[in-house]
Order: C-alpha cells, then sequence, then structure tokens
C-alpha cells in the first residue's frame, strides 16, 4: 500500500503488520504494550474526540511529554483530522513555553505530568488562545487526555463517515507538524512541514536501515525532534516493535532487556556509551586489559572489510571473539545498528562502532529538511566513513561559492510559520533552501559537514577559524567531555573545557592530590597541567592558526537543564558566551 500522508501508515500496519507490541513503554518496571488494534482504535478515537470539541482542520494542539506510545495515538488522530501537532521538548524554560504556545497559537495543550503541568501554568492564565489543557499521567481534578477518547468512543458512530471525507481531503501538501527549532542562536522559529516533507523522507530512511517485523528498535531522541520523529515513523513503515528509553541513562539497560536490532542516536549519547565502554576496560589488569585496548586501538584504525588487509581482518576477527562481542552482548546481544545525525560525528566513534559490528549510519539534515538531505548505506558503493553519506532520492544539493550547502527537493518546509521575511531569506526564489552550514563534497557524491556558517570566526590577523571541527578534535581526548572554542577578533584561538570530571579526578588522586571540590580542583595547578597535556597532543596535528594556544576549566557539567546545550544537545554559544564572559576576558589580558 502506497502513501502520502503520515496517517496513512495507521492503516498501512493494520494491513500488513497484525503484532501485539507495536509501541512498547516501561512503568513500575515492567513494559507495557499495545497492539496494532490498540494503535488503530486508540488513534481514531482521540481523532473523534476532537472532532467532538470542535477542532478543525488547521488548528494547532501542543504536546509536552516523554517519549511514549501515547504520543502516536495523538499524533495520528490529530492528522487525520488535519490538525497541526505542535511537539516541544520537555526541558524548556517557563519562558519558552509561553513564547511557543502563544507564537504557534496553540488552542491546547496535552503535557505528561504534574511538574510539567506546573512549569506550563504562568501560560495557561495569560494566552487567550489557549483554551483547553490536559494531562497523560492521572491527575487529581486535572483533565486526562484519555477523556478526549472516551468522548471520542461515545461520538463513533456519529462522526465515523464524516471523519473518512475530512481524511480523504487533506493534501500531502498541507501542514501536518510545526517543529520550533531548539533555538541555539535565539528565539525558536516554527518550522512547518508537510506530510510530504515527512512521508517522503522516512521511507526512504526505511530503504536505509531495512528493518523488519521481528526487529525490535529502541527510540532514544525525543519524538519532538524531528530525528526522533522520522526514526519513529520509519520503523512502523517498516513493521518493526518500538520500545520507548526510560531515560539517558537506562539506554544500555533497556536495550540488553528488549535485545534491541537497531536505535537512534545522537553523537552525544555515542560519546557516552564509548566513554562507559572505556571505563570499564581502565578496571581491568593484566593480560584481559592489554587485550582490551588492543581491541580498541584496532578498532580505530577501522576501514570498510574490502579496504582493510588481509592481516587487519583476520586481527579483527580475533577482536571481535575476544571484545567486540561482548560490547554487542551488553547490548542485548542482537544490536547491528544505529541512525545517527544531529551533529558532527567524531569519525573515530563511527570507526570503532563499525569494527565493533554495530553500524553507525552518519546522516545530514535540519528541521527544515525533515530532516535528511544525505545518508550513508550500509555498505558500498553508497558508504563513506567520516562522511554523512550520499543523497536521499528526489533530493537535490550544490555547494554555493562560499562554501555554504544548499538544498532542494521535497524535503524543504513549507516555510517558517508567521516569519515570510525569514522564509525568503532560508529558501531562495529558484528553491535552493540555505543551511548555513559549510561543506563540500568528495568524489562528487559523499557530502563532509565541516562547519556552522555563522559559527565561523575571523582573528585579528584575518585566518578563520571553524569552531565545530576543533571542538571535535579536542572531544576525541577522554579527558574532555564538552569544549566550546572562542576567540573572534583576537590573535588565537582559545577553549572553554567542560572536563571528563571523575576521570580527571581519577588522574589527579594518582597523584595523591585530592581537592574539597571541583570547583577548587579545575583551578588548580595538576588539573590545568593534565589538560595542557592533552591539548599539546592535540595541537600537534593542527596547523598553527587553528591551534589551541589557551584554554579556562569549568566545573560545570554542561546540559540542556542547565542551558549550555540545546535539548538537542548542540552547543548553545550565545549562551555560553555571556555566562562566561568574565572567564573569556581574562584569559585574553594574560
Amino acid at each position: 500500500m502506497s502513501i502520502s500522508r503520515t496517517f496513512d501508515l495507521l492503516d498501512r500496519f493494520q494491513q500488513q503488520f497484525n503484532k501485539e507490541d507495536v509501541f512498547n513503554a516501561k512503568s513500575k518496571g515492567k513494559w507495557i504494550s499495545y497492539s496494532t488494534q490498540e494503535y488503530v482504535s486508540l488513534s481514531y478515537e482521540f481523532a473523534y474526540g476532537l472532532m467532538s470539541l470542535g477542532y478543525q482542520k488547521g488548528d494547532k494542539l501542543a504536546t509536552i511529554t516523554n517519549n511514549r506510545p501515547e504520543w502516536n495515538f495523538m499524533d495520528i488522530g490529530m492528522a487525520m483530522l488535519g490538525v497541526v501537532h505542535v511537539p516541544m521538548f520537555t526541558s524548556l524554560s517557563q519562558e519558552d513555553y509561553t513564547y511557543t504556545l502563544d507564537h504557534s497559537d496553540a488552542k491546547a495543550v496535552v503535557v505528561s505530568d504534574k511538574s510539567l503541568l506546573k512549569k506550563i501554568s504562568p501560560a495557561l492564565e495569560k494566552l487567550n488562545a489557549l483554551q483547553a489543557h490536559y494531562t497523560i499521567e492521572q491527575i487529581e481534578d486535572e483533565p486526562n487526555w484519555m477523556d478526549i477518547v472516551e468522548l471520542g468512543r461515545q461520538k463513533k458512530d456519529e462522526y465515523k463517515d464524516q471523519l473518512e471525507k475530512i481524511k480523504k481531503d487533506i493534501s500531502p501538501e498541507d501542514c501536518a507538524t510545526l517543529i520550533y527549532t531548539s533555538g541555539t542562536t535565539g528565539l525558536s522559529k516554527g518550522v512547518m512541514l508537510s506530510h510530504k516533507n515527512l512521508v517522503e523522507n522516512f521511507i526512504a530512511a526505511s530503504k536505509v536501515f531495512a528493518m523488519g517485523p521481528n526487529d525490535r528498535y529502541l527510540s532514544i531522541l525525543p519524538l519532538c525532534h524531528v530525528g526522533g520523529r522520522m526514526g519513529n515513523y520509519q520503523s512502523q513503515y517498516s513493521g518493526s516493535s518500538i520500545f520507548y528509553a526510560e531515560n539517558m541513562g537506562t539506554i544500555a539497560a533497556n536495550m540488553k532487556e528488549i535485545q534491541a536490532d537497531g536505535f537512534d542516536t545522537v553523537p552525544r549519547i555515542l560519546e557516552k556509551i564509548f566513554d562507559s565502554v572505556i571505563a570499564k576496560g581502565n578496571k581491568l589488569s593484566g593480560m584481559k586489559k592489554k587485550i582490551f585496548f588492543w581491541a580498541v586501538k584496532l578498532g580505530l584504525r577501522y576501514k570498510l572489510e574490502e579496504d582493510n588487509s588481509w592481516l587487519y581482518n583476520r586481527k579483527l576477527k580475533i577482536a571481535d571473539k575476544l571484545i567486540f562481542s561482548k560490547w554487542r552482548e551488553a547490548l542485548g546481544g542482537k544490536i547491528r545498528l544505529s541512525g545517527c545525525g544531529g551533529a558532527s560525528l567524531q569519525p573515530r566513534l563511527e570507526r570503532v562502532f563499525w569494527a565493533a559490528g554495530i553500524k553507525i549510519i552518519n546522516m545530514y539534515g535540519l528541521t527544515e529538511t525533515s530532516p535528511i538531505i544525505t545518508i550513508n548505506r550500509q555498505e558500498k558503493p553508497d558508504l563513506k566513513l567520516g562522511s554523512v553519506g550520499s543523497l536521499i532520492d528526489g533530493v537535490e544539493l550544490k555547494i554555493a561559492n562560499d562554501g555554504e550547502i544548499l538544498c532542494r527537493g521535497h524535503n524543504v518546509m513549507l516555510g517558517y510559520y508567521k516569519d515570510t521575511e525569514q522564509t525568503k531569506s532560508a529558501i531562495d526564489e529558484e528553491g535552493w533552501f540555505h543551511t548555513g552550514d559549510i561543506g563540500r563534497l568528495d568524489d562528487g557524491k559523499y557530502l563532509m559537514v565541516t562547519d556552522r556558517k555563522k559559527e565561523i570566526f575571523k582573528l585579528s590577523n584575518g585566518k578563520f577559524i571553524a569552531p565545530q571541527v576543533l571542538e571535535g578534535r579536542l572531544k576525541e581526548s577522554a579527558l574532555i567531555d564538552q569544549s566550546c572554542v572562542v576567540g573572534e577578533a583576537e590573535k588565537f584561538a582559545s577553549a572553554l573545557i567542560s572536563p571528563n570530571m571523575p576521570l580527571l579526578e581519577k588522574q589527579i588522586q594518582m597523584q595523591n592530590i585530592t581537592f574539597e571540590n571541583r570547583e577548587d580542583m579545575v583551578k588548580s595547578k595538576p588539573a590545568n597541567d593534565i589538560i595542557k597535556e592533552e591539548i599539546r597532543k592535540i595541537n600537534k596535528s593542527l596547523g598553527q592558526i587553528e591551534q589551541v594556544v589557551r584554554f579556562i576549566l569549568v566545573h560545570d557539567e554542561w546540559s540542556p537543564e542547565s542551558g549550555e546545550l540545546s535539548p538537542t544537545l548542540k552547543l548553545r554559544r550565545k549562551f555560553i558566551h555571556t555566562k562566561y564572559q568574565n572567564q573569556i576576558q581574562q584569559v585574553y589580558q594574560k
């Protein structure tokens, strides 16, 4: 069955995949599953309920929730009626919620729990357009999303034929969702994506991942994130069972429990997984430790099998039997692939995971491109490690004279909501979307993304610095958790560094030195000497202009909650520069 609107997934699923575990989530320590029939029934009943309440095509309804099966029932129910879904991150500030709910003209909002309800309560009082709110979890004296479902059950016979007529009248070109960008540089913009944008993208992805009805997919990225949503849709298109990770701290445990075949991720999550593996390796001793790190070093030199020597491939088989197979066992034993996007992936991580038998499918795109523009495949000739792959069908790409990546095709958004000027700025008269990223094509085919156009800065000597490249190199050190390169209009580049605190503490303790707190530790000479040596090693492989000359250690662990990272785990440079303004000034006054 061919599909052209997101809700066509539902009929396709019902026809082709009769399952008891379409969606699965943990509740009170147990996995709760929803069947194909429950998926169909709850989605339609939610749609009937919305019709009973007077919702019509074009109305906006917001959701603020963690990943859970209910998200899908509401999403598909809205789509069938033509109601525009406005999904939002659970980690936004009170001000961000008020702004987004106001700007989107949301008529109602569904939140998952009591804490989120409390956070948005000021918006409920201020915004005239916001007529109602509901919760997913049962909260005393608060309207619940199941109230809408129950109303739909009662009104099913009344609205059944009318809903079918509405569905037929919904065009693939109609707006399906309004996704607000994570706002790394300022106020979020509302990206309008059509059914066609989303459908063409997840079908293209499903061909790459080639999962099937017997596969289990662990959903990690927030469903309000366009990448997480695409993974969610493409898994349904393939008939795979979707399991929602409890939280970022339970990813490995959840993978093992469900024996996942695949998962979605961003580079930051892979970094954390790899750091965890290395930490376990450091706890080994003697020959076991030597063999472990021999395997890791071998993995870091991995190339695609046909590009390796006979001897390397023989060694890799030994390393797999002794070490890498244990990595996969720790993740359930069946894990074989992961889709990765959203930020720059360190090539060394890509190589070592591929060596370990876990194919990291690196891709590139933006919210505005639904999201995929290019993606690596599972095998040659459309695979090149270190790149973000080649184009999906139906999409064009070119590199502008200044190096900016331009894209045109079915994946490009309808525009920014209520912002024609920004839309015109982003999409030129020929239909090319200006990504704001700098890149190049290798072999005329494989895209290499080097930096954000707006983030490249010029030193006082006129030389340009691409901070993302340097930050990626710095993070190759296990001792550096996060870094932000600075130095616009200065003589040289410097870096703010949030170190890997447990590892740094351990190295300092080996010198028989202890500190009362981490703030004192990062100011100490031993800590700075250790990081200085790491930067010295990294600088050896960089040109003189690119080298990080000075650095500042900070004791804060950067996260979306503390503000240094966006909800999609990208650096919020403006926030960081403001927060550490005094330290940055001091480093250039030395």
